[in-house]
């Protein structure tokens, strides 16, 4: 049976969501059950249905692409909500990817037997129901649907009402490859309502909904983090700090401060706030201006760091705070390392923060206290993304502390129960 339905069928928003929340219940026990064969199968044939399928979602996407520019839709969401075929590449060479990795569910560890007699260990099983809302993107379709498979989750996913037709056309690849591996269709679904009322049924069904992944703008994930009754992992803000330390290396630190903020500005871990030592200043400001400059990188700057940066304008409080996701840094200078920890801890949003130093006892006390998800040496705050750490794919970054932190991959969608086994042991 297909579950593909259309939004003019949808009369009571609220009983089409419990629907699609006890299906996806009951094909999560299903997914507990599927060997890896079968899910590498089902990937495998989501990525061949994708390719057979371009003109179809190439179409569904100019619809899409139509109504955002009738809609006053910026450029910049324009570019992000476009399927080109260099996209339509990537999503299939990224099922393909997942297909490939390792499968975390079912690993079994520290088994040790205790002096009762009894083997304690732990396995890794899935979390059960995923729920997904994010915005634009329906590459992230794909990218979300197969994460969720191979790590034996069930999802939902609710996009954006801007890649309705987009998404619904990608979905329909999907139960593809989900059927050709005998898996139930449902072990994946798309909302196909783009009344916002499926947003608020989705994150309040913890019977049948066990977390929700929520990716998009700081609105959406504000309102989903304060109205949602089940767990939630996300991260709303990326304010990521580079720090040059005395001890930086000058080349190192230019290339790594231009790097983490000019190589893309829009990504969660752009540099937002450049920290400088004022030993290393002299060093590294006026070149690393000069590259800002070049690039049209505005430079808000403290009132030290003007004295180098004289074409800086004057930063405020909120600049601290502030995410631009834009050719823009806030820059400051320093005199300690504590400073640096300090500034950090206080205006950042525990994302991503690097030190340049070469100096060991300074390198090991930023890992130690800066309390962020990704904490780096002589490395650009950019290579924080799941594929960049190995993970192969990522599904979000989390900023909580609880169950998963950083880069959600395959391991961070599972979770881990004890396991026990006797012969006939009893409790005395």
């Amino acid at each position: 049976m297909t579950l593909e339905i259309s939004e003019s069928e949808i009369a009571d928003v609220d009983a089409y969501m419990h629907s699609m929340g006890e299906r996806a219940r009951g094909a999560s026990r299903v997914l507990a059950r599927a060997t890896t064969a079968q899910k590498n199968r089902a990937l495998l044939a989501m990525a061949s249905a994708l390719d057979e399928a371009r003109d179809a979602l190439e179409a569904a996407n100019r619809l899409d692409l139509e109504a955002g520019r009738d809609n006053g839709l910026a450029e910049a969401l324009l570019d992000r909500l476009a399927l080109t075929p260099a996209r339509i590449d990537m999503m299939i060479e990224g099922l393909r990817q997942v297909a490939a990795l390792s499968d975390p569910v079912g690993e079994i560890r520290d088994m040790r037997y205790l002096p009762s007699g009894l083997q304690v260990g732990k396995m890794r099983v899935a979390l059960g129901v995923v729920g997904i809302v994010y915005e634009s993107r329906p590459n992230v379709t794909v990218d979300a649907a197969s994460l969720c498979l191979k790590s034996g989750n069930a999802t939902i996913l609710r996009g954006g009402s801007e890649a309705i037709h987009s998404n619904r056309a990608i979905a329909d690849c999907i139960r593809q490859g989900l059927r050709a591996a005998e898996l139930d269709e449902a072990c994946v679904q798309v909302v196909a309502t783009t009344d916002r009322a499926a947003v608020g049924a989705l994150i309040a069904m913890p019977e049948f909904v066990d977390v929700i992944v929520p990716r998009g703008g700081k609105g959406l994930i504000e309102r989903i983090s304060r109205d949602a009754r089940v767990p939630v992992i996300k991260h709303l803000d990326g304010i990521c700090h580079v720090y040059v330390d005395q001890a930086a290396d000058p080349a190192k630190a230019v290339a790594i401060a231009d790097n983490a903020k000019t190589q893309r500005y829009s990504p969660c871990n752009a540099m937002e706030t450049l920290l400088v030592h004022a030993e290393a200043a002299p060093r590294v400001l006026p070149e690393l201006a000069e590259i800002y400059r070049r690039k049209g990188v505005e430079m808000r700057a403290c009132e030290r760091t003007r004295a180098w940066v004289v074409d800086a304008v004057a930063v405020t409080e909120e600049d601290w705070y502030s995410e631009y996701l834009a050719p823009i840094v806030a820059i400051r200078m320093v005199d300690t390392l504590e400073d640096a920890i300090t500034h950090i801890n206080t205006y950042g949003s525990h994302h991503t923060d690097a030190i340049v130093t070469e100096n060991l006892t300074d390198a090991r006390r930023f890992l130690t206290e800066v309390d962020s998800s990704s904490v780096m040496v002589n490395a650009s705050t950019r290579f924080a993304d799941g594929f960049e750490y190995g993970l192969g794919a990522e599904i979000g970054i989390s900023t909580d502390k609880l169950h998963a932190r950083g880069p959600v991959g395959l391991e961070g969608l599972t979770s881990e129960k004890y396991i026990v086994y006797g012969d006939g042991h009893v409790r005395s």
